[in-house]
This record gives C-alpha cells, structure tokens and sequence, in this order.
C-alpha cells in the first residue's frame, strides 16, 4: 500500500516571505544605522541583540501557516 503526498506550495511560498521579511527587517534595521552608531557601545549592542531577535515575532505567522495552513492557531 502507497500513499502519494501531494506537492505543499506553502513551503515555498512561506520561505520566500521569510526571506523578504527579513531583508525588509534589515533595510528598517541599517536606516536608522546613524542614529543607533551615535549611542554609546554597549546601548549598540544591546539594540542590536534586540534587534536581531525581534524578526521573529512577525515571521512567527507566516512559519505556522507553513506548517499548518492557518496563521492563528
């Protein structure tokens, strides 16, 4: 007995919104780029930690909805 898994689009797709959410992160990200370098060394970096983790709050919906079809759970 054989199943055939049909071809999921979603993954794709989802990757290719991942990837676009990202770089559109990281243009907001290096606009601001002067007034961040103007801070003092360890406010850059902890920025920059925040920063470099925040993306993943929005991507999070469009990863379950690659996942699951649904954005909300």
């Amino acid at each position: 007995m054989s199943t055939e898994v049909e071809p999921n689009w979603r993954k794709p797709v989802g990757m290719l919104a991942v990837l676009l959410l990202i770089f559109a992160w990281v243009v907001i990200v290096a606009s601001f780029s002067a007034e961040i370098g103007a801070l003092p060394w360890p406010l850059q970096m902890l920025l920059y930690v925040v920063l470099g983790i925040a993306w993943i709050f929005p991507a999070a919906p469009v990863l379950r909805w690659m996942e699951t079809g649904r954005f909300r759970r």
